[in-house]
């Protein structure tokens, strides 16, 4: 099955963009990236296209996207999917802000990680909600950073472009930052290359802040892909 409905919107703090994503309206979906203050329009999206959630994604562990993911999964009894690189930081998401961000909050959080935690394989794409989502492992934003892919919509007779979830590695016009704990520029230079520059043009690709865009924009016009464009190819990781 193919993705026909992907509703989104801009979290109450960061601007993190949380997505819900289905085969249609009236069933299963999965959420990813449940950030501050969600909860209230993600329950009116819920209401109005009658989904149920069966599990939350996690393109990385960062607060900014996971701040609500106990009361999103709790009240539900759905699982949250995280990169083992990046469970710690369900544990203690402290550990991934910067000096500054701690300070907003005063340097201590009230915190309860989700009763469910399951662990993301880049080698095992997830069937979930009649949908299938392959896992790409994009580490340098963070150590467990990830994209999902999966077929995108098409109506009979057209080609469906792929759908991309870039979390913190794409943005329109720019990437993710790497100067945060256990962010490093090699890694990220070494996803894009790996996972992003080979991915097709007309993927339309859902970021975790800002608009949306795709492969073949973001490879004329973002001047962080053209120059890696430039370089010789890297091996490894």
């Amino acid at each position: 099955r193919t993705i026909v409905l992907v509703r989104g919107f801009p979290a109450a703090a960061f601007g993190t963009n949380c997505w819900v994503v289905a085969a249609a309206t009236g069933e299963e979906c999965v959420v990813i990236d449940p950030g501050i203050g969600v909860e209230a329009q993600l329950d009116e999206i819920l209401r109005v296209d009658r989904l149920k959630p069966v599990a939350v994604l996690l393109t990385h562990g960062h607060l900014d996207h996971t701040f609500s993911v106990t009361p999103v999964c709790g009240a539900r009894g759905i699982p949250a999917w995280i990169h083992p690189g990046d469970r710690d930081l369900l544990a203690d998401p402290m550990k991934g802000l910067s000096p500054e961000s701690r300070t907003m909050f005063g340097g201590k959080l009230e915190w309860t990680e989700p009763d469910d935690i399951a662990l993301l394989d880049p080698n095992s794409p997830l069937e979930l909600a009649g949908l299938r989502f392959g896992v790409d492992f994009t580490p340098g934003h963070t150590p467990g950073s990830v994209v999902f892919r999966t077929p995108g919509s098409g109506t009979e007779g057209e080609p469906a472009p792929p759908v991309m979830f870039s979390g913190d590695v794409l943005f329109a016009g720019s990437i993710g930052r790497t100067d945060l704990p256990g962010g490093s520029w090699e890694q990220m230079q070494q996803s894009l290359a790996r996972v992003v520059l080979t991915a097709p043009d007309a993927t339309v690709v859902y970021c975790g802040h800002g608009p949306n865009t795709t492969i073949g924009h973001e490879r004329a016009g973002n001047p962080y892909l053209q120059d890696l464009a430039a370089q010789p190819p890297r091996r490894g990781l």
